[in-house]
């Protein structure tokens, strides 16, 4: 399990909102390890948009990332619990 664990933190997922003018990268330890805002974004100077934009890809990362931990972690213990019951956090 803890092999998985480390492995999740070198494996990435991205996600953007605004049409990608604002994209996000968490790692499977649901880090966010790189934020992208596109320039044309920073032109328009709209504080709350990018605000809410940056939240969004973030959101979006990470709900992924949590998706992709839980999938890593259940494949791992397949068959270790009865049916029906779930770790906590994964």
């Amino acid at each position: 399990m803890a092999k998985v664990q480390a492995e999740l933190e070198n494996k990435l997922v991205t996600e953007e909102s605004g049409g990608g003018m604002v994209k996000a990268t968490v790692n499977g330890k649901k880090e966010l390890v790189s934020l992208s805002i596109d320039e044309s974004v920073m032109k328009d100077s709209d504080k709350e948009m990018l605000e809410d934009l940056v939240v969004a890809a973030v959101n979006k990362a990470l709900q992924k990332a949590g998706k992709m931990a839980e999938d890593e972690m259940s494949s791992l213990t397949k068959g270790m619990l009865p049916p029906g019951m779930n770790i906590p956090g994964f």
